[in-house]
């Protein structure tokens, strides 16, 4: 039996891999500073704030564990990477493999980027991408330096059951209301995608193939798809055909459609520049082969219309979007 550390196991990626650690017998405890465990009495709990890297060595002091999962970033405060790094040397001499999801926004910005290719300046102006990248620097190094065996895993956008971004099911509350979807610009800026099945996949080969110890890997869909094309594709999924309705970004703007906030016109920072992966080496070192496309959104698709609860959508920004360019 393993004993396991999952840093974040109650939401998404963590919830997912939780549950797949527990189907196969491992023990598992789970860091987090909520107060929801949807795992409760299947597996142990340390709570903590995994930004006090004091409280983390204290918590996890003594406790043995052999494989560590941390896929948390704090969005109020940033999670560093001295952080991180805090996080992984807390571990002690029993540690096999800590496997840490970063993200592609390590790299900022670009197409095709290779794990060699070079991770966002620590003078970036955007926070996240310097915290990803920072993070992957300490760990990799962490390995260099002191022989920790660190994995990194670099997402592009995750989808599926309980994704807590408002994104899949921002097109699916409308096309299942039968309204029309915004689409901005002419629809061509590329996105990546992996299932959250996919990406415990990912982290679980991570943990056991003895080639990943300071190795990144990106993690994905081979291909990157059109945003409009991307809104077909969900439209498949639910069989609904969809509406799509082309409208300027700078129309949008002025309108006070937001990425990272309400209200939002393309969901929940869906609408990025492009940042595009190859994902050969994932492949090959790893055996990674992730599902299709559409059989992740068809599985996404079915646990969103048989959830058990959601709040009413509000279509009130696309009305006042379409208003304006009628």
């Amino acid at each position: 039996m393993r004993r396991v550390l999952v840093i974040g196991g109650n939401l998404f990626i963590g919830r997912e891999l939780v549950r797949r650690l527990l189907e196969r017998g491992d023990e598992v405890t789970i860091l987090h500073r909520g107060r929801h465990n949807p795992f409760a009495g299947q597996s142990l709990e340390i709570r903590c704030d995994r930004n006090d890297a004091a409280a983390v060595a204290r918590a996890m002091r003594g406790r043995g564990f052999e494989y560590v999962f941390d896929n948390v970033y704090d969005w109020q405060r940033g999670t560093t990477g001295d952080q991180v790094r805090a996080s992984a040397e807390a571990c002690g001499p029993s540690l096999r493999r800590y496997v840490f999801v970063s993200s592609c926004a390590a790299y900022g910005d670009g197409l095709n980027r290779t794990e060699d290719s070079p991770l966002a300046s620590p003078r970036h102006p955007e926070a996240y991408c310097r915290n990803k990248a920072d993070s992957e620097r300490a760990l990799l190094a962490l390995h260099a330096e002191k022989g920790i065996a660190t994995a990194t895993l670099r997402p592009p956008f995750i989808y599926g059951p309980h994704n807590p971004f408002y994104r899949e099911a921002f097109f699916w509350d409308r096309l299942a209301a039968g309204r029309p979807i915004l689409v901005p610009g002419d629809g061509s800026r590329l996105m990546q995608f992996v299932a959250v099945s996919d990406l415990v996949e990912a982290a679980l080969l991570a943990a056991e193939v003895p080639a990943a110890a300071g190795r990144a890997y990106n993690v994905a869909h081979s291909e990157a798809v059109r945003q409009d094309d991307l809104v077909r594709a969900l439209g498949t999924a639910a069989d609904i055909e969809p509406d799509l309705q082309y409208v300027p970004r700078e129309t949008i703007y002025k309108l006070g459609g937001q990425v990272f906030q309400a209200p939002y016109y393309f969901g929940q920072y869906f609408d990025m520049p492009s940042i595009t992966m190859d994902v050969s080496r994932a492949r090959e070192e790893l055996r990674f082969e992730p599902a299709a496309l559409a059989d992740g959104l068809r599985h996404a698709w079915n646990w969103y219309r048989n959830r058990q609860s959601h709040e009413e959508p509000d279509f009130s920004f696309d009305e006042s979007v379409f208003r304006a360019i009628r």
